[in-house]
């Protein structure tokens, strides 16, 4: 259940970053390679701090 609600938040996240990240004149690739890395880059700290909570 935890890592479901970790993936949904981190996708979230990931989306906005990407949105935030494109402009009109640039190509859309970096953005979207940006987003994927906040995507992993989230889902990876937020699954760390509910294993140090022992959440897992």
């Amino acid at each position: 259940m935890l890592v479901t609600i970790c993936a949904l938040v981190s996708v979230i996240v990931g989306i906005l970053a990407g949105l935030l990240k494109y402009t009109q004149s640039a190509p859309k690739a970096p953005a979207v390679l940006f987003g994927g890395g906040v995507f992993g880059g989230s889902m990876t700290l937020l699954l760390l701090l509910f294993t140090a909570l022992g959440a897992f």
